[in-house]
């Protein structure tokens, strides 16, 4: 089933999602499609939003390496500009990763995510590997907002279709690059909005 976990351990967690193929989903829009679930997990009330994040995935170069994913599920990875995936750290003792383009489980047991889709850093050149961002659900809500200006070519026709329903406009501090700065700055606004670190700290 979609839905299945994938480890015995867990087969007694419920997910705080829908199954994936009911989930509010655009292609290459994963920082909205995360948006949407993280107000379908507060508007349901099965879990505490303070056990959510949303986990930006991306570098100073915006060319991340991520496996397991649907455009390529063999092998390879895909290399991203940078995607997002939902953590659920999980009262239950067990945390999970919603991530809406993997050929994984959804959802997926951290570890198994980590081992399968981020691999080991020793692997990757140290400047195409990867950094998080993560941002608790509560302030990713109050804060994302994004006018998709990225999603537009330099004739300003879209790269990708987008998402049928109006721009997420909350009055935060889009646009996304805002998201995307992994260098710390002095007195940068980002770091009141979420935590950046490499995925040796992540683990």
């Amino acid at each position: 089933m979609e839905a299945d976990v994938s480890s015995a351990a867990a087969a007694c967690y419920q997910p705080a999602s829908p199954p994936r193929d009911a989930c509010v989903y655009s292609s290459c829009y994963c920082e909205e499609n995360i948006w949407k679930l993280c107000e379908y997990i507060k508007n349901h009330n099965q879990y505490p939003l303070e056990e959510c994040y949303a986990v930006f995935i991306s570098n100073e170069r915006k060319m991340v390496p991520i496996w397991k994913q649907q455009t390529r599920p063999g092998s390879g990875p895909v290399i991203w500009d940078y995607h997002v995936v939902l953590l659920h750290v999980s009262s239950g003792g067990q945390s999970f990763i919603y991530d809406l383009d993997t050929v994984l489980p959804f959802p997926c047991l951290f570890d198994t995510y980590v081992d399968d889709a981020f691999k080991s850093d020793d692997d990757i050149h140290p400047q195409f590997r990867r950094k998080f961002r993560v941002i608790r659900a509560d302030s990713y809500l109050k804060n994302f907002a994004s006018d998709r200006s990225h999603m537009k070519d330099s004739s300003g026709n879209w790269r990708e279709p987008p998402p049928p329903y109006p721009c997420i406009e909350t009055g935060g501090i889009g646009p996304i690059d805002n998201f995307l700065r992994f260098k710390k700055t002095k007195g940068s606004l980002l770091l009141l909005f979420g935590i950046h670190m490499s995925l040796k700290h992540y683990l």
